[in-house]
C-alpha cells in the first residue's frame, strides 16, 4: 500500500523537531552539528532572531494579498537586490525550480520580441542541477532526470563542463542563451574557473546571447560574495536565486538586467503566492545580514579555517578522502570510500552532511557558523573516518 506521503524521498531515519543557531535536535534529544543547513537555505542558521522577528512581526500585520495590488515588503526586497547587485528589475517566485522557468521563459520572450523567434535553444552543461520541471530536467538533460519523463521539452543542448571550444561549436543562429551555475552544487561543488565564466560572457557578448547563471545553491553569502559570480568580475544577463534568499522561508527571485527582461511585460508571467509579504519580510532581514561587507569578510575567515582544517583531517585519513574542493563555505570533500558511507557514519557522529555527484559529500553549513563548531565539524569528521576505517580493516582481517 503507498504511504500518505508520496515516497519519492530515500528519508534518512532521523525525525528533527527543534533547531538553535548550527544545530539540529532529533525527537529523541540527541543534538547534530548541522553542515547541511537543508541544502544550503538555512544561511543564518536556525531560528536565528532577526528572521523569528521579521516573521513574526509580518505574520501579526498581513499574510497574503495576491500581486493584484502593491505588496511593501517585496517592493523592499526588489530594491535590496537591485542595489546589490547587477539586477535592474526581480520577479518573486517561491522556488529555484519555479525561477528557472521564469528565467528560459524571458530568455525566449526576449528574442521574439526582438524579432528573432527562432532563437529559442539555450546551451546547459554536464553535472547541471536546475530544478526537477520539465525545463529544469531538460534543461540537466541526465538519464538520472529524465528517465521516464519523456518526452522531454525541446530547446536545450548539453554540452561537457569546463570546455569552452564545445561551447563556441554549439553556437548557431538558434541559440539564445547559456545557462550555467558557477559552482554546481548538486554536480559535486565544481566551481567554474574565472577565466571561464569570463569566456562565457565574451562568447554571449560576441553572440548576442544572454548569459543565465544558476546561483540557487551558490548565492547569498554561500562563497564569500554576495553572489557567487562576483568572484569573476563578470555580471549576467539574468540569474536565479533561491535556497540562502529565504532563510528557510519559502522564497525565489530572478533577477534580471532591462535589457534581457524588456519582454516580460503586464500579463507574460504572475504567481500567487510570489513575493508575499511574509516570505519578503524574512528575505530583507536575510539580506541586510548578509550583504553587509563586514558579515561576507567573516565568511571568508571562517571558510579558510574550515579548509585549512579539512585538508588536515584528509591527510590524516587518505583511505577516506582525497581532496577538498569549493568556494567559500560551499565546500565538497572528494571521498575515496563511498560517500554514502561517509554520510552515514557522520550521522552516527552526530554530524550532518550532504551527499553529491562524483563521491563527493557537500559541507554547506550556516554562514554564521563559530569557529568553535569548525572545530567540532572536524572532530566529529574524524570519528566518521575513523569508523568507516576501522570497518574496512575488520572486512580484510
Amino acid at each position: 500500500m503507498i504511504p500518505s506521503v508520496l515516497p519519492t524521498y530515500n528519508r534518512a531515519a532521523l525525525t528533527f523537531v527543534k533547531g538553535e543557531g548550527s544545530w539540529l535536535i532529533e525527537q529523541d534529544g540527541r543534538r547534530f552539528l548541522d553542515l547541511g543547513a537543508g541544502i544550503a537555505v538555512n544561511a543564518l542558521g536556525h531560528a536565528h532572531p532577526a528572521l523569528v522577528k521579521a516573521l513574526t512581526d509580518q505574520g501579526q500585520a498581513l499574510w497574503h494579498t495576491s500581486n493584484l495590488y502593491h505588496i511593501p515588503q517585496q517592493q523592499a526586497l526588489a530594491d535590496k537586490l537591485v542595489d546589490n547587485s547587477f539586477a535592474d528589475t526581480v520577479f518573486f517566485t517561491n522556488s529555484g525550480t519555479e525561477a528557472c522557468e521564469l528565467a528560459v521563459k524571458m530568455t525566449r520572450k526576449h528574442f521574439h520580441d526582438a524579432g528573432q523567434p527562432e532563437r529559442v535553444e539555450i546551451l546547459t552543461f554536464e553535472g547541471a542541477f536546475h530544478g526537477r520541471s520539465s525545463a529544469g530536467i531538460a534543461a540537466a538533460g541526465s538519464e538520472k532526470m529524465t528517465k521516464g519523463f519523456g518526452p522531454t521539452l525541446p530547446g536545450f543542448k548539453s554540452l561537457p563542463w569546463n570546455d569552452h571550444d564545445a561551447v563556441a561549436a554549439a553556437i548557431t543562429d538558434k541559440t539564445a542563451a547559456i545557462l550555467i551555475e558557477p559552482v554546481q552544487g548538486e554536480g559535486g561543488i565544481r566551481p567554474l574557473p574565472d577565466q571561464c565564466l569570463k569566456g562565457l560572457r565574451d562568447l554571449c557578448d560576441e553572440h548576442g546571447l544572454l548569459l543565465i547563471f544558476d546561483e540557487v545553491q551558490c548565492g547569498m553569502g554561500r562563497t564569500g560574495r554576495l553572489f557567487a559570480h562576483e568572484w569573476a568580475g563578470v555580471d549576467p544577463d539574468i540569474m536565479m536565486v533561491a535556497k540562502g534568499i529565504g532563510g528557510g522561508f519559502p522564497l525565489g527571485a530572478v533577477l534580471a538586467n532591462e535589457h534581457a527582461a524588456s519582454g516580460m511585460i503586464a500579463g507574460t508571467h504572475g504567481s500567487t503566492y510570489g513575493g508575499n509579504p511574509l516570505a519578503c519580510a524574512v528575505g530583507c532581514a536575510v539580506v541586510d545580514i548578509v550583504a553587509d561587507p563586514a558579515f561576507l569578510a567573516e565568511v571568508n575567515r571562517k571558510a579558510g579555517l574550515f579548509r585549512q582544517k579539512l585538508e588536515a583531517l584528509i591527510a590524516d585519513h587518505p583511505d577516506v578522502f582525497e581532496s577538498v574542493r569549493g568556494q567559500g563555505l560551499m565546500l565538497g570533500l572528494k571521498c575515496k570510500a563511498a560517500n554514502m558511507d561517509v554520510v552515514n557514519a557522520a550521522y552516527a557522529a552526530e554530524l550532518i552532511t550532504v551527499p553529491a555527484a562524483d563521491n563527493v559529500i557537500r559541507l554547506l553549513p550556516p554562514l554564521n557558523i563559530s569557529e568553535e563548531e569548525v572545530v567540532q565539524a572536524i572532530t566529529r569528521l574524524d570519528t566518521a573516518a575513523s569508523e568507516i576505517s576501522t570497518a574496512v580493516e575488520a572486512e580484510n582481517a
